[in-house]
């Protein structure tokens, strides 16, 4: 794994669209997440998932961090992303058919930005879904700096990633 503790988390720019709570089935302009400058001063816990709407992205990774966001808050972050190689308008659908309005930002990393400048990708082209994807892993970034940082040694499986393992490490 490339991205490990003590780095500086790679700036680059990522896309959502963003919960609209009068609108609440609308789907926005996209906006832009800088890791640089919006997670300055701020604790973040980012976690990926090589697909949204995927068994096992569905079932287990992202609905066991929206059950648990209050804790993670609790534990003083800030900010809980979730992100995947998926593009954004794909990742607000998801978000609306998983229930995350507002309490996890779902940003799209459908350049590859973030799996290039992290060296967190797989290729799953046997399976139909490309090369170049987000593998599964999690990190805590606080002010920038990488605090936390795991990758499922099976991408198929969610444990060093998953929200538990995160709210430990907090």
């Amino acid at each position: 794994m490339s991205l490990k503790v003590g780095d500086s988390f790679p700036q680059v720019q990522l896309k959502y669209v963003p919960y609209d709570a009068s609108n609440p089935d609308a789907c926005g302009a996209p906006q832009v997440l800088d890791t640089k400058a919006d997670f300055a001063g701020k604790k973040v816990v980012i976690f990926a998932v090589p697909g949204a709407f995927t068994p096992t992205c569905s079932a287990q990774h992202l609905p066991g961090y929206l059950a648990k966001v209050d804790e993670l808050r609790a534990k003083g972050v800030d900010l809980v992303i979730g992100t995947s190689s998926n593009d954004f308008f794909v990742l607000d659908a998801w978000g609306k058919q998983q229930g995350v309005k507002d309490k996890i930002l779902l940003v799209s990393d459908a350049n590859g930005e973030l799996g290039k400048a992290t060296g967190l990708t797989l290729d799953l082209t046997a399976k139909g879904l490309g090369s170049g994807r987000l593998t599964r892993f999690a990190a805590i970034v606080d002010n920038g700096r990488v605090t936390y940082a795991e990758q499922e040694p099976n991408p198929g499986e969610v444990s060093v990633s998953g929200v538990d393992a995160v709210l430990a490490a907090l």
